[in-house]
């Protein structure tokens, strides 16, 4: 099939890549221009560069709402559209254009964790697998018919960086495969089961604020969520930033209120968590590696040289 791709970042770059190594002729890319949202220079491998590489025009958009981008795309003639990662509205008139429509590419196991940093919201979340999911696009934001869906399960330590790394393979197994089922001629496809859909927004720096209130289990994940290359979760101490690197959860329950610097607990100092805390059910979060301020970045139990005090969520 003739192919137009949308997408951006590395999500983009695997899913063109991928479309380059299939049968399918990829007639036009369309892609954002570069940025400098925190979020948005991580895993930034340019789709622009990789389709230059291979011949194919490009054009660079933040909205693909323009008269000259639609008549560019019905002069492509495409039978279908591919988005990745493209982090605007599509508009009908640009997603039914294709003979087949335009095929989304979404790294969740949809219809949950719509939207946008899904695999940190899910990590944060408890969820025990994510994954990516190819669907047909419709007027509501990633609630198209799923052509094709792949899980991996996460492990008990696994970082979002990890999780990264797992589902960006499946971008070109779970692309490939729903374009070759369309191209064969199927139209009918699973409906996602709405009652079940959630969306989320992108994270910012108000998402990495650690809240002490949190069950310790929740920070964790947390701390795990925001793995480098992401910014870390943070908290304040005497009134000045610290960055949370590694955490576990405490093997002793300990009570009182949350933020206090309490015990060293093997090679972390634990730090009481939970709202409800004072009870003493609570286990807390033992916090094994810091960054401070200035950049420093050392082991939790040379950074508290004694216990007491409290960890904040304000200076």
């Amino acid at each position: 099939m003739r192919v137009v791709m949308f997408g951006y970042q590395t999500w983009g770059h695997r899913t063109l890549q991928a479309l380059l190594d299939s049968e399918h002729d990829v007639v036009l890319v369309v892609t954002h221009p570069k940025s400098d949202h925190a979020y948005e220079k991580i895993w930034s491998d340019s789709v622009a560069d990789l389709a230059e590489e291979h011949g194919v025009p490009v054009l660079i958009r933040n909205r693909p709402d323009d008269d000259e981008l639609f008549e560019r795309l019905k002069e492509a003639d495409p039978d279908i559209l591919v988005a990745n990662n493209w982090r605007t509205w599509i508009p009908p008139r640009i997603f039914d254009l294709p003979r087949h429509g335009t095929l989304n590419v979404h790294d969740s196991l949809l219809p949950k964790y719509a939207g946008f940093s899904p695999l940190i919201w899910a990590l944060i979340n408890g969820e025990t697998e994510v994954g990516v999911t190819a669907h047909m696009m419709n007027d509501e934001l990633d609630a198209g018919d799923i052509v094709r869906q792949e899980a991996v399960p996460v492990g008990p330590t696994d970082t979002a960086t990890d999780l990264f790394h797992k589902t960006v393979d499946l971008i070109a197994p779970v692309t490939v495969g729903a374009l070759d089922l369309i191209a064969a001629g199927q139209t009918e496809f699973t409906k996602q089961d709405r009652s079940q859909a959630s969306f989320f927004h992108k994270r910012a720096a108000e998402d990495i604020r650690i809240d002490w209130a949190w069950p310790a289990e929740d920070l964790e994940r947390l701390v795990r969520a925001q793995s480098e290359p992401y910014p870390s979760a943070f908290t304040f101490h005497k009134g000045k930033r610290l960055e949370v690197l590694a955490a576990v959860v405490s093997q002793g329950r300990y009570g009182g209120t949350p933020g206090r610097i309490f015990y060293r607990e093997g090679e972390g100092v634990v730090i009481v968590a939970g709202a409800d805390a004072r009870t003493g059910r609570n286990h807390g979060l033992a916090i094994t590696r810091v960054r401070t301020e200035d950049g420093r970045e050392l082991p939790a139990t040379q950074y508290f040289t004694s216990m007491g005090g409290y960890l904040t969520t304000r200076p």
